[in-house]
């Protein structure tokens, strides 16, 4: 019962620093397209910026990034390689916008890196996903390898989107850091929906709504002046 216990701590350990905001990929520097929609005066308020968190998690292309975590969870437990390169590059080319494809690989390049310092044994996994690697992927195959179990995994990505879009709204908004944590608690629903569901989702019903987001992220390229990088 001891060792049960200690492999349950190490495992939460990991996790908590695969989803800490102090993780070196640069997820601070990006609002997703948060920036141009503050500027144009369509998110003025918690509320609002709850309102399409709350939607993107529902129909946008999240829903489909956090689908594509299951399955690459599962290529990388199976392993099936050919599956990881596939579901990569799969990603790939789910981006909408430019800013949104090179956001991930940017992000999956330096988590990459991380990794192999910190654990080599992940080489051959990653080096199976092919370059440039999604962020996505990259965090799936280390929950994966440190067997962490899939809806802890999915939870914790989901949260650790929200919490830095959240963090963008805080700064750019701008909103007070009590409303940030009270809009993060109140998104714990939505997170955990989205979870559920994107186990659940066979591939055959693969689909998003995401039009808003992209040309919102098509619009920040074109901002004056910029905090944020997508």
């Amino acid at each position: 019962m001891v060792r049960e216990t200690e492999l349950s701590g190490a495992r939460l350990l990991r996790l908590l620093q695969l989803a800490s905001p102090a993780l070196p990929v640069g997820a601070y520097s990006y609002s997703e397209g948060l920036e141009a929609l503050v500027t144009l005066g369509q998110l003025p308020d918690a509320a609002s910026l709850q309102h399409w968190i709350e939607q993107e998690l529902a129909v946008g292309a999240i829903r489909l990034e956090a689908a594509a975590i299951a399955r690459v969870y599962e290529a990388a437990i199976a392993p099936d390689l050919p599956a990881l390169r596939y579901w990569n590059q799969w990603l790939s080319a789910l981006r909408e916008a430019e800013e949104l494809r090179l956001q991930s690989w940017q992000m999956g390049r330096s988590l990459y890196r991380l990794l192999l310092e910190l654990d080599p044994d992940l080489g051959p996994l990653l080096e199976a996903c092919g370059e440039p690697s999604n962020f996505a992927v990259v965090y799936a195959i280390a929950a994966a390898h440190w067997q962490i179990d899939p809806r802890s995994t999915l939870l914790s990505y989901l949260h650790s989107w929200a919490s830095n879009l959240v963090n963008a709204g805080v700064k750019l908004i701008p909103l007070g850091q009590t409303a940030g944590q009270r809009l993060l608690l109140d998104l714990g629903p939505a997170i955990a929906q989205a979870t559920d569901e994107a186990i659940a989702l066979p591939p055959e019903e693969f689909g998003a709504c995401s039009w808003g987001a992209a040309i919102a992220c098509m619009t920040h390229e074109t901002l004056y002046t910029r905090l944020f990088r997508s």
